[in-house]
């Protein structure tokens, strides 16, 4: 019921009116039965900005820290995504994977719409980052399209740090359903959900233009703080591309 208070009411008029979203691809989303859909992640903005231009209620698997942050504000936070219906998840170690793959599919399992970031966490550069494999397990264990999506414009108006989003014009663009029924039955293969999920990347590169890192964004991030850190907190900094 919130959930659509949001979208409806309160948040949705007005992310359209501020941030005049353009879509494309939105016929690519089915209108009914389960699909995931997989995008990049550049900004916290991703979490609205997405569920605003769809027609269907999305849900997606939150990091837990959304959920558990401290006072008034973490409070808040909390109640926004528990009341949005979103659910979180623990990234840390291969049980909490499993865990967030059975939530995964028990939304699967209703028919609705899954929402996952492969990349595990928000790009900090722009780029895109390697993709992890539950996207795959999911797609291969529930045998439901992954429809490819790409926020494109979102890093330039909130990139990881800041508060307030600039005004600025972003697109979401969606790409035609993958379809991975001929993996059926082989989601514990890892050569066959590493290609699934290397697949599911590189459709949303082709939409989003990114430059791609083929390593984990978590580690890259954790190298860089290493770095600076080592350097006397300089920052590299990147090029990024964009269409």
């Amino acid at each position: 019921m919130f959930y659509h208070v949001l979208k409806y009411v309160l948040l949705g008029p007005l992310l359209r009116l501020v941030f005049r979203p353009r879509i494309e691809g939105l016929e690519h989303v089915p209108a009914d039965g389960a699909a995931i859909i997989a995008g990049n992640h550049l900004s916290f903005s991703d979490h609205f900005l997405m569920p605003v231009v769809l027609k269907r209620r999305i849900t997606f698997l939150a990091k837990q820290e959304y959920f558990t942050g401290p006072g008034v504000k973490g409070r808040l936070t909390a109640a926004f995504f528990r009341s949005a219906g979103q659910i979180p998840v623990d990234r840390s170690g291969k049980e909490a994977g499993k865990a967030a793959i059975r939530e995964g599919l028990g939304v699967l399992a209703k028919d609705e719409l899954l929402g996952i970031y492969p990349e595990g966490t928000r790009s900090h550069d722009g780029r895109l980052y390697k993709g992890k494999v539950g996207v795959a397990v999911m797609a291969i264990t529930a045998g439901v399209p992954v429809i490819p999506c790409a926020m494109v414009g979102t890093f330039e108006i909130q990139p990881p740090g800041k508060v307030v989003p600039r005004i600025k014009r972003v697109t979401v663009r969606f790409g035609a359903p993958l379809d991975f029924s001929r993996y059926a039955g082989l989601e514990g293969e890892k050569a066959a959900i590493r290609a699934v999920t290397d697949e599911i990347m590189y459709e949303i590169l082709a939409l989003s233009g990114q430059e791609y890192v083929d390593d984990y964004a978590a580690s890259v991030k954790a190298a860089e703080q290493e770095a600076r850190e080592r350097n006397g907190g300089a920052r590299r900094k990147f090029p990024r591309r964009g269409r």
